[in-house]
């Protein structure tokens, strides 16, 4: 679903004439009054001194239309002249309500900007001839205030984003029992020591940053809120986009569904040249007979208008009926370091394989020493209650064949990220073996469970290659039980996973390679944009099958986990996808290590409905994470199939 620009776009730009408005004349915010549409607009000038301070000053005008589309000037509506805003008023938001007129907007108190003076000030106006009533409404850093343009349970009702100069910003709701409360100091000190509990949940990634965009809309389904998501805020490849979600209609903290992906960004010439590249920033909306009006700022110059029809949009919304799955981090993490006493793990301990034996997680990581060469370690955990058992001091599988080898002093090399699956007592292990002068490939090996119990390594077979040379494959996983007489195999080759399906494991090692019969590609401009690629042997469930599975995010290139539910008689069908990341780099040890902000599991174990997932962090030390089976499984059967 896409919003389709006017063809008379920009529909108000800056005037020269005019030296309040001469430099820019964006982020219109429009309410109606009988057939006159009223446009109430940021407008900067052009350098002005003001306290011995050279500076361009923000200010709101004012213009008219019988269209909408077609606006007429009236003037500068408010300037700066408060102590709260004495350099500037800006980005303004109006609702009408009973018989009052609310005009929010940003208010800018010092200079240089500081985000303890970038706070919400208000005006509010009998009518738009008279003169209004001032107040600062917050005292913290706040921007894009609106008022609900009715009553909610009888209370006075405002969504606003706060800590928008202190990243990452907040969307809050706040709500009055009378209208002085509105700018009282007591009552939004108060609510701000509780802005968790009055936050809406907008964010997708740990990049991301929301801002309220235009004054919530009423729809048979609730309140249609218009908003801005801005992807890897601050950072190269910022992107500004424009977004839709649905508000309960008694209670606005509840989001109901949302769009799936933007339904504007930044495209046309007056949208990617001007004061600030590449913005398309959302100020106001309307509807107008099944026709949704969302008025947008273009690069912080022009004021712009796009529209869709209101019906489509809202199928094409993506009901939340079950919140994103919570995964709780171990207080102990990272559950595993490296030993400097063992030689062969001094670089990294990571991207962990897990083996379910009864009460016990067997825990096979990647261990890498100080030359590159990665080795098998072992670490064993209760399956119950996670805690720390064991842990072998030797590897417990090395690099022994050609493809596994060193090919250079410096580079890198060895058996990496293993995935393990156990099948009528034999445990199977693929990972990717790596020599430094050929692409990745996947190997396979395995051995008795008996032995791996006597912890006899000496008994892993000879490994073999599976996947074809001159191919970089690797994320490999072996489903625990023939589907149709055949084995499964998923794996990468990227930018996709892929899948196989054998009657047999006879690869040879020589000849008889995996095929990539189906694919199941990322979803492009996502949070796994760039490629997606498996991560965990899956689970069998009544439901389906069920997997983790890694994206890199196409602004950013972190890597997040996300699952999917797969059919148990075709497992290339996708029951469930999760929209958003179940986990991404946020603590100190995902974000900073060999290679930063990666989370990146090999296995995971369950007990009773509690999945425990071991992943790597940052390339360096090995994590643990839990949650509840049952809830995701649900949460990725309400997300279908979303592609």
């Amino acid at each position: 679903m896409q919003l389709t620009r006017n063809i008379s776009n920009p529909i108000l730009v800056p005037d020269l004439r005019n030296e309040w408005e001469s430099f820019a004349a964006f982020n219109g915010n429009v309410c109606q009054e009988g057939e006159v549409y009223h446009l109430f607009y940021r407008a900067i000038s052009d350098h002005r001194q003001l306290e011995s301070k050279e500076l361009r000053m923000s200010s709101i005008g004012h213009a008219t239309s019988k269209d909408g589309v077609s606006f007429q000037k009236e003037g500068l509506l408010i300037h700066p002249g408060r102590p709260w805003d004495r350099f500037g008023c800006e980005d303004p938001r109006v609702t009408n309500l009973e018989e009052k007129k609310f005009l929010f907007y940003t208010a800018i108190g010092a200079y240089p900007f500081v985000s303890d003076h970038i706070r919400v000030g208000v005006a509010i106006f009998n009518n738009f001839d008279s003169k209004p009533e001032y107040h600062l409404v917050t005292p913290f850093n706040a921007k894009a205030m609106a008022m609900f343009p009715e009553k909610i349970n009888g209370k006075y009702t405002v969504i606003l984003s706060v800590n928008t100069d202190l990243p990452p910003s907040t969307v809050g709701i706040a709500t009055f029992e009378k209208l002085e409360d509105l700018w009282s100091r007591e009552f939004w000190n108060k609510w701000y020591l509780d802005l968790p509990h009055h936050a809406l949940h907008l964010r997708r990634l740990d990049t991301d940053q929301i801002e309220v965009g235009a004054v919530p809309v009423k729809v048979k389904e609730g309140w249609l809120l218009i908003y801005c998501r801005i992807q890897n805020y601050g950072h190269p490849g910022t992107v500004f986009g424009i977004e839709a979600a649905l508000l309960d209609a008694k209670n606005p903290k509840k989001v109901l569904a949302r769009s799936q992906y933007p339904l504007l960004v930044p495209k046309e010439g007056y949208e990617i040249n001007g004061t600030v590249s590449n913005v398309v920033f959302p100020s106001g909306a309307i509807i107008e007979g099944e026709e949704l009006h969302v008025y947008y700022g273009g690069a912080d110059t022009v004021c712009a208008l796009a529209t869709c029809h209101l019906p489509t949009l809202m199928k094409s919304l993506v009901y939340e009926s079950v919140s994103l799955p919570i995964l709780n981090r171990s207080l102990r993490n990272p559950v595993l370091t490296s030993r400097w006493d063992h030689p062969w793990e001094r670089l990294g301990v990571y991207n962990p394989g897990v083996l379910q034996d009864g009460d016990k997680l067997e825990v096979v990581y990647r261990g890498q020493d100080n030359t590159g060469t990665s080795y098998m370690g072992l670490a064993t955990f209760s399956a119950d209650t996670t805690e720390f058992i064991s842990r072998e001091s030797e590897p417990i599988y090395r690099p022994r064949e050609y493809f596994e080898e060193k090919a250079y002093a410096q580079g890198h090399s060895g058996c990496e990220d293993p995935r393990l699956t156990l099948i009528n007592d034999q445990v199977y292990m693929l990972y990717t073996a790596y020599r430094g002068d050929s692409p990745p490939r996947v190997a396979m090996t395995s051995i008795r469970l008996e032995d791996f119990r006597a912890r006899k390594w000496e008994s892993w077979t000879k490994p073999v290659l599976i996947s074809p040379p001159g191919i970089a494959d690797k994320d490999a996983c072996l489903f625990p039980e023939k589907i149709r007489g055949n084995f499964v195999i998923i794996h990468r080759i990227e930018p996709d996973i892929v899948i196989d399906y054998r009657p047999e494991l006879n690869f040879d090692g020589s000849s008889q390679w995996l095929e990539s019969q189906t694919v199941i590609p990322p979803r492009k401009d996502s949070w796994e944009g760039i490629k997606i690629g498996a991560n965990t042997p899956p689970i069998k469930t009544p439901e389906g099958w069920l997997l983790l599975y890694h994206g890199v995010g196409t602004h950013d290139r972190h890597y997040r986990l996300g699952a999917l539910l797969l059919d148990l008689n075709e497992p290339s069908q996708i029951i469930g996808r999760s929209l958003d990341p179940i986990l991404e780099p946020e603590e100190a040890y995902e974000r900073f290590g060999q290679v930063r902000n990666v989370v990146f599991p090999c296995g995971w174990g369950v007990w009773k409905d509690n999945l425990h997932i071991f992943y790597g962090g940052a390339d360096s030390c090995t994590c643990l994470a839990t949650g509840s089976l049952s809830k995701l499984i649900k949460y990725l059967k309400s997300c279908g199939d979303v592609r």
